[in-house]
């Protein structure tokens, strides 16, 4: 009979999964007894508890060694506790700039925030998958929580039928998945994702290939991948501001994860080939999202086309189908969810009740009616940029080293051309914040001192890591070998 405490000790691995249900819950029954009287209290909780938990994960992280739990579905590595930390604070972080901008459209509802957290849910349950079945119940919790914040503004028809698109499409997307799947599951006769990966060696029938293809067409789609990206830019748009700044970050952390677990590990027989079909997908998603970028008035559009760019360098990362390939995606993301916290928390502050700041002339002469938005902006555009000495040039170098390493050359070449593509759009937002004149009828800029500093403080994160990226470096690095 197994030891009781040994099974507690087992389980403190899930913590942060047992946490954040718990959480959900209190978040719930606050919100149904205080909620009503005290409408932003239940912000300032969820705040807290998110803050709890990403200082649980870090006491209860044992990296020592992976343990597998649930018989054999989840997995605690290294790798999901680095992915679990960033994704409390990066939904934290989110949260805490979204605060006023649902205050003012009359949108600041517990249920939003149950929503978050349960999306939150969702994104760790893929984090640790390790089976096939975790893999798909962490995408459907993630994608059926996000849906519905994307309609949470419920007098916005835009809003809705961006919900109402990234519903049928997403619907689609999680029917191929499902289906290909099943497929690997009917060949392997296992779920698990190391039985998977022992089982299918070369060479490969045309079954595998068929239940492999309907797989990367799938991860794609929830990536942002170029054809399977026509639900971002119209999401991103028509979503409520606060909704696109947490849909265009911490999701980017579970789609990492997802390609992670699912191709490089329970796939990793079959690596020539999903390697080969997601080359020409990594390829036209750096063309397609540079270059439509540059014809975008709106700035969420443009984010969008950005968002989609920057998936072309996580893809990259996968195409050289080493280690040092997957270390360099996800350093990538980690760095792009940082900056995109900062961008659209910009955009997030700069607008008003009735005023959305999401048009590139409303960011004319910014500098003079706020100089802490407009230099914040400046940096993290930069940094998208590749520009040295911020964050994102090493990200970019990261990519570059590992193509150049797996001898990729002609990848190198391409991507290093449409960065320079990449730059035209983000540094055209800085001129126009400095070198434009304003509008007069553009209104001021609010938010609180607690949300100004925490934007100085992501801004500046992005400058520190710039000067000093070894640290997060090398933790990328370790987590994945």
């Amino acid at each position: 009979m197994p030891d009781p405490m040994t099974n507690l000790h087992s389980m403190a691995a899930a913590i942060p999964e047992i946490y954040l249900t718990a959480a959900i819950c209190v978040v719930l029954l606050f919100e149904a007894f205080v909620g009503a009287r005290r409408p932003g209290a239940t912000g300032t909780l969820t705040l807290f508890a998110l803050v709890i938990g990403a200082a649980l994960t870090v006491v209860f992280a044992d990296v020592a060694q992976p343990t597998v739990l649930f018989y054999g579905t989840y997995i605690a590595d290294p790798l999901a506790y680095l992915l679990k930390l960033a994704g409390f604070l990066s939904v934290a972080v989110a949260l805490l700039y979204s605060r006023t901008y649902l205050y003012n459209r009359d949108i600041l509802k517990g249920e939003y925030y149950v929503l978050a957290l349960s999306a939150l849910l969702g994104i760790f349950v893929l984090i640790s998958a390790n089976s096939l079945l975790t893999v798909y119940l962490g995408v459907e919790l993630l994608a059926l929580s996000v849906y519905a914040m994307v309609a949470f503004d419920r007098e916005s028809g835009v809003a809705a039928e961006a919900a109402m698109k990234y519903f049928v499409l997403g619907a689609i997307a999680s029917g191929m998945l499902l289906y290909g799947m099943s497929i690997i599951y009917g060949l392997t006769g296992t779920l698990d994702l190391n039985g998977i990966a022992v089982a299918l060696v070369a060479p490969h029938n045309l079954g595998v290939i068929l239940g492999l293809t309907f797989i990367v067409v799938a991860v794609a789609f929830k990536l942002g991948a170029v054809p399977f990206h026509m639900w971002l830019p119209d999401v991103y748009e028509g979503a409520p501001t606060s909704v696109t700044l947490f849909i265009g970050t911490a999701p980017k952390i579970a789609y990492f994860a997802l390609a992670l677990r699912l191709l490089a590990h329970g796939l990793a027989g079959t690596s020539v080939d999903w390697t080969a079909m997601l080359t020409p997908l990594a390829v036209l998603t750096l063309v397609v999202g540079n270059v439509v970028a540059i014809a975008q008035s709106n700035l969420k559009r443009m984010l969008a086309y950005s968002t989609i760019a920057n998936v072309g360098f996580i893809l990259l990362g996968f195409v050289a189908g080493t280690p040092d390939g997957y270390s360099a995606a996800l350093y990538y993301t980690l760095v792009y969810v940082l900056v995109a916290l900062g961008s659209f928390g910009v955009i997030v502050l700069a607008s008003r009740k009735g005023f959305e700041a999401d048009r590139l002339e409303d960011y004319k002469g910014l500098y003079r009616r706020d100089p802490l938005l407009a230099l914040a902006m400046a940096m993290l555009m930069f940094s998208t940029a590749g520009v040295p000495p911020f964050v994102g040039f090493w990200a970019k170098l990261r990519i570059f080293q590992a193509l150049w390493e797996t001898h990729h050359l002609w990848l190198v070449v391409i991507a290093a051309a449409m960065s320079v593509v990449g730059a035209f759009y983000y540094l055209r937002v800085v001129k126009l914040m400095y070198f434009d004149e304003p509008s007069e009828t553009l209104p001021a800029t609010e938010g609180s001192f607690g949300v100004r500093f925490a934007l100085g403080l992501n801004a500046a994160a992005v400058l520190v890591l710039g000067v000093l990226p070894a640290p997060l470096l090398d933790l990328c690095s370790r987590v994945i070998h």
